[in-house]
This record gives C-alpha cells, sequence and structure tokens, in this order.
C-alpha cells in the first residue's frame, strides 16, 4: 500500500487552516538561507506555498555563500527578535565553513520550529518538548494514519543525519521499538535490511535500496532526496523493484517531503498556542 504523503498533508494543513483561523495575531514563517542549493529552493517554494494556502505568512532571507558565521549569527538574531516573525528555520545545507551548530543555536526554543538548536534538542531528547522534529512528527504520522505499530518491531534506520536518523531513532527507541542505525561506515547494509520489519532511509543516495535488499511485508519510509538531472528528484529507495515485496511504501516525490512541510506548520502553530 502507498503511504500518501501527498493526501495526508492536505488533510493535516485543512485542519491547520482552521486552528490559524482561531488565532488572534497573525503567525508568520521566517527562513533563512545562504548562498544556492536547488533542492533547499525547492523545499522553500513547497513551505512558502504552504503557508499561503492556510494563511500564515511567509518571509525569506537569503545571504550570500561568502558571509561569515559571525555575520549570519548577527542577521539570524535580528530576525529572531522580530515580533512578527513568530517561527525562524535555518534551511540546510549550509556551506561548510559555517558552524552549522552555532548558528542553528542562535533560534530560540519558542520560535525553534525545526528543532534544532541544542536546547531543543535536549527539551526534545528528554520527552519534554511540546513539539519533536518535522520529518519525525510526518514520519509518525504515517504510522498513526495507517495504523502501522511500531513498539516491539525491529527497525533499521539507514543514515545517521540530523534532520531524520538521529531524533527519529531515539524517538523510536523510546516508543518501545528496536532500532539499529546504519552509517557509512556499516558493512554490507543488506545484512540488516533483509531482517528489517520496517525500514527508513535518509541518505539522499538514488537507489541505495534495491528489491533483493528487503524482506517480504517490510514497511518502506524514503526519506532521503537527490535530484538526478534535469530537475528530477529520487529517493533512496528503488520503488519499482522494493514496492512488489513491501506492505507500506512511501513515493519519492510525494511521500515524506509534503508531510514534513505540514508538521513543520504544525510546529509553528503548536509553538503559538504553547505559550499561551
Amino acid at each position: 500500500m502507498l503511504l500518501d504523503g501527498r493526501k495526508l498533508s492536505q488533510k493535516i494543513l485543512g485542519e491547520l487552516k482552521e486552528k490559524v483561523k482561531e488565532i488572534a495575531k497573525p503567525l508568520r514563517l521566517a527562513i533563512v538561507m545562504v548562498g544556492e542549493h536547488p533542492t533547499a529552493l525547492s523545499f522553500i517554494k513547497q513551505k512558502k506555498k504552504s503557508c499561503e494556502d492556510i494563511g500564515i505568512e511567509f518571509k525569506f532571507y537569503k545571504y550570500p555563500d561568502e558571509i561569515t558565521t559571525a555575520q549570519l549569527r548577527k542577521n539570524i538574531h535580528v530576525v529572531c527578535k522580530l515580533k512578527k516573525n513568530t517561527g525562524v528555520l535555518v534551511q540546510l545545507p549550509l556551506p561548510s565553513h559555517i558552524n552549522k551548530q552555532y548558528i542553528l543555536n542562535t533560534v530560540p526554543p519558542e520560535k525553534d520550529v525545526d528543532v534544532l538548536s541544542e536546547k531543543s534538542l535536549g527539551r526534545f531528547y528528554t520527552v519534554r518538548s511540546s513539539i519533536i522534529p518535522p520529518t519525525v512528527a510526518g514520519i509518525m504520522k504515517f504510522f498513526e494514519e495507517y495504523e502501522i505499530e511500531v513498539k516491539g518491531k525491529n527497525i533499521v534506520i539507514i543514515g545517521a543525519g540530523t534532520l531524520v536518523g538521529k531524533p527519529l531513532a531515539l524517538h523510536l527507541v523510546n516508543l518501545g521499538a528496536t532500532v539499529t542505525v546504519l552509517n557509512e561506515h556499516t558493512p554490507d547494509i543488506s545484512r540488516y535490511t533483509k531482517n528489517a520489519e520496517m525500514l527508513i532511509s535518509g541518505v539522499g543516495k538514488p537507489g541505495l535500496i534495491t528489491g533483493d535488499m528487503v524482506s517480504e511485508g517490510v514497511v518502506v519510509v524514503d526519506a532521503g532526496l537527490a535530484e538526478v538531472g534535469g530537475g528530477k528528484m529520487r529517493g533512496d529507495v528503488d520503488f519499482d523493484s522494493v514496492s512488489k515485496k513491501a506492505s507500506f511504501i512511501t513515493p519519492v516525490p510525494g511521500g515524506v517531503g509534503p508531510m514534513t512541510v505540514a508538521m513543520l506548520l504544525s510546529n509553528l502553530v503548536t509553538l503559538e498556542t504553547h505559550q499561551k
């Protein structure tokens, strides 16, 4: 069965639209980006459209590649101080010369819709946060909507990144799953993927997972995304071969991406209502 992110995200956005109407003051999502990154720009366009669809204002701050860490932090501090900016997001990736975590820490928890600052992550890791990272939240919404149980399941996560692997692994462990996280140093990942009841990948390497690497009935969530030329995007999973074995599978595009955007805006609404 297809885990349809477009359909489910529209349902969530429809519910959020009604909540936004009930909030007295305007909400605004501010996105900070450094340099040029086609995939990131594609995501920003999705975020902007979704904001417009449900009545949330959108503000885009773009800085050149050569900006220093100190200059960027100063600019983000100003962005965060503006009361109109009720949610602030630093679009990743950042250029290699930028101190990423130092920059992410500039965003205060009450505006950190991406849950990426050390303070926000600390609250999330100790189960004290009112929100969870958007991609993690989006994946969990799939499981909730399609009644997929994670407790007691053998779950393999490919990739230990900031946005998917690390936070998702901890969240699933807290929910009672047995979790194995694979990374670039893991030899022969098929040894693990073949035994997985649920497989989640967030590497950004097209065609990494093929049908011969998974078992019958596996639940597959593809959170990887990479441009393969001509503006086309592909995930980590070879959909044609893996879908023949999977009981549930997300498409790329149209799977985790729309859900991440929807849950990002859900976080924005939650942070505003939580402060009251």
